[in-house]
């Protein structure tokens, strides 16, 4: 004998109230109003026959029925999102906010917003700062796409390289570096600047010098490429960033010289990646190509075939 019918309503509240952790949160995602939401949330916890979420102090958190059910829920929703989502996009009606995760937005940020309007005049952009690579912002939707050096974010992220490229070195206008040739050792003895997501101080030009005897002093770690580039030009800091930001740099005008790396160093591969769920949906598929193609373009080397 079939059940009562299931309404569907409810496994949307249910990703929302699990994804948001407050009833009041996920009414605001579900548009409703919060007497609406506490409702809906008794009706799941009669269907489920769990709490689902519980008080922990001023907070709620999910009971281990309903952390056991997250992913299968948030699977199930993106699912459905897509097999409801048109196959194509009208770009010139197309108006949505994309979010991006990246430590080159003051590169990226204004090339890529003019791409995106030539074709979409109505979208805009929304950069975050870099901080964990964990794909739970992917996951929870709370990011389009992740910019950058792409660190392990496990098999369900889709990731594609935009291009690869070497670190060069970068000092101000009139550094005694440049009085001479950029050697090994004049180079390590300089003090120096580096950009890390992780607040990493070492890296592979600390182990080119290692291989040679020498020892470089790093006197400031910054979160992303373009504090670095800022305080090379303020200091005698010698900053190790990409090729492709420094010459974008020097294009802008910045007082800032740049010089290959007296030590052999690894390209890089900068990509983007995103959340499986995002690959049915064309305005999304339109961000990336547009990130693609103005990435390379402003890239230091031409770009690889798309991983």
């Amino acid at each position: 004998m079939e059940g009562p019918p299931m309404d569907l309503g409810l496994l949307l509240a249910l990703d929302a109230l699990l994804t948001e952790g407050s009833v009041t949160k996920a009414a605001e995602r579900m548009n409703l109003s919060p007497p609406a939401m506490s409702r809906t949330l008794a009706r799941i916890r009669e269907a489920v026959g769990d709490p689902i979420l519980v008080r922990a102090g001023r907070g709620m958190v999910p009971t281990p029925r309903a952390e056991a059910m997250r992913e299968r829920v948030r699977s199930l929703v993106a699912e459905a999102q897509t097999l409801l989502r048109p196959d194509h996009v009208d770009l010139p009606a197309l108006e949505r906010r994309f979010t991006v995760r990246s430590g080159s937005a003051g590169f990226l940020a204004a090339p890529l917003l003019a791409e995106l309007r030539a074709r979409a005049p109505r979208v805009a952009l929304r950069f975050v700062g870099e901080g964990s690579e964990t794909v739970d912002a992917l996951r929870d939707n709370h990011i389009d796409l992740d910019i950058g050096v792409i660190g392990p974010m496990g098999p369900e992220v889709r990731v594609q390289t935009l291009y690869r490229e070497r670190f060069v070195g970068v000092v101000r206008a009139g550094h005694p570096l440049l009085a001479g040739p950029v050697t090994a050792e004049r180079f390590a003895a300089c003090g120096h600047a580096g950009a890390s997501r992780r607040g990493k101080e070492r890296g592979p030009v600390d182990e080119a010098l290692a291989a040679l005897g020498l020892e470089r002093r790093v006197d400031l770690v910054t979160p992303d490429v373009p504090a670095a580039l800022s305080a090379a030009v303020q200091s005698d800091l010698v900053a190790t960033v990409p090729q492709g930001a420094a010459r974008h740099a020097m294009a802008l005008g910045m007082p800032v010289t740049f010089f290959a790396l007296p030590v052999e160093t690894p390209l890089v591969a900068v990509a983007q990646a995103w959340h499986p769920r995002q690959d049915g949906d064309p305005a999304h598929r339109f961000l990336r190509e547009t990130v693609l193609a103005v990435a390379r373009r402003l890239s230091a080397e031409p770009g690889p075939p798309a991983a």
